[in-house]
């Protein structure tokens, strides 16, 4: 059986406001399908390839008006072409699954919806430069006051996008709701105010019924 990919393969993205609790959800799934026998590959937007997550420390430190939202696009699709060539095609090539924090969604929220009116752009550089979706996206809803608060609590250098407050990432949970009715087939909506272990059953159940 191959999935959309092409590949026998099964690409996973996980999207959702900062502070939603999907980086330690994608953990816990690549852990639980790898003890289910599944090859898994844990990666990441962005960044994901060496040459990536050096474009990543570009783009998520500093101030936040750094780099303008087009410029941001462009380094954006620059790091998730580097990282599809290197480390996804590959991967799903050999059949494995690839779990991926945050992908071509994330750039049409902060950069095409939220940072500017640029989705057109957005869109068409990825078809031009990308030309892949996942097999499935998983969409991690919650309040984004509450997202915002446990996203600042981390503390990291890291923080470049949180700090624009929590107007943006109101503005990033309407728009990722809408993009899950947009692209209906591939997103499960997942409600991410609940337990780490209830979440992570859900994840896990939905991710089963779609596995080739």
């Amino acid at each position: 059986m191959t999935t959309s990919n092409g590949s026998s393969g099964l690409f996973i993205s996980f999207e959702g406001i900062d502070g939603s609790g999907k980086s330690t959800q994608a953990r816990m799934l690549a852990q639980a399908l790898e003890q289910d026998g599944r090859d898994v590959v844990l990666t990441r937007e962005p960044g994901g390839s060496p040459g990536a997550e050096e474009i990543r420390a570009l783009v998520l430190q500093g101030d936040p008006d750094r780099w303008s939202a087009e410029t941001e696009l462009l380094l954006f699709t620059a790091a998730r072409r580097d990282h599809l060539e290197r480390t996804i095609r590959p991967a799903l090539a050999a059949g494995k699954v690839v779990i991926c924090d945050r992908f071509a969604d994330s750039t049409r929220m902060y950069q095409g919806l939220s940072r500017g009116d640029l989705r057109a752009k957005v869109d068409a550089l990825h078809e031009l430069m990308i030309g892949q979706e996942p097999d499935v996206t998983l969409l991690f809803d919650m309040d984004p006051a509450a997202g915002l608060a446990r996203a600042k609590s981390r503390a990291t250098v890291e923080e470049r996008f949180e700090d624009f407050g929590v107007g943006l990432q109101e503005k990033m949970r309407a728009g990722f709701l809408a993009l899950s009715q947009e692209f209906a087939a591939r997103f499960e909506v997942i409600n991410a105010a609940r337990g780490i272990e209830d979440i992570a059953a859900d994840v896990l159940a939905r991710i089963k019924a779609r596995l080739p």
